[in-house]
């Protein structure tokens, strides 16, 4: 592994990072439109730069509980090979660059339910658990229906 710049955001009490690579922008929560029938984790639909993209609600994804509305929410906008999309956080405020010998591999990511964990960034004062998103989404059920869904929308 090499140095890594990522983008840390909060999640209830917990500090988490995603690789600044998958990292399109950072956005106010808002103008979300609901839909129907979709997994409870998947808050609706908004437009970023003229795309349409599913909002993820990272709690209910994280500890099965809905991020309340608050002005300090931010959403993470995301791009996979797959597809974008963007996931409701508490806070996103810092971008920090990583060395190599702060990742700590601890094994969560070999336990099913957590395997888009993929390290532990281990600071002086700080443990900020690092996810991958593609393995995320990967991981979510009824994600596959949306992925296909979105694949063909027109651009």
């Amino acid at each position: 592994m090499i140095d890594k710049k990522v983008v840390i955001f909060k999640v209830v009490n917990g500090e988490y990072s995603i690789d600044v690579n998958y990292v399109i922008s950072i956005e106010k929560e808002e103008n979300i439109t609901p839909v129907p029938q979709l997994p409870a984790f998947v808050r609706g639909l908004t437009k970023v730069r003229e795309e349409l993209i599913p909002v993820i609600d990272l709690q209910s994804v994280l500890y099965n509980r809905l991020t309340e509305q608050s002005v300090h929410n931010k959403l993470i906008v995301v791009r996979t090979s797959d597809m974008s999309f963007a996931v409701i956080v508490n806070d996103a405020k810092e971008i920090l660059d990583i060395k190599e010998e702060h990742f700590k591999n601890v094994g969560i990511a070999a336990y099913q339910k957590t395997e888009y964990i993929t390290n532990v960034i281990n600071l002086e004062n700080r443990l900020i658990l690092m996810l991958d998103p593609t393995i995320l989404l990967d991981s979510l059920e009824g994600v596959k229906d949306i992925k296909e869904f979105m694949k063909n929308q027109p651009a």
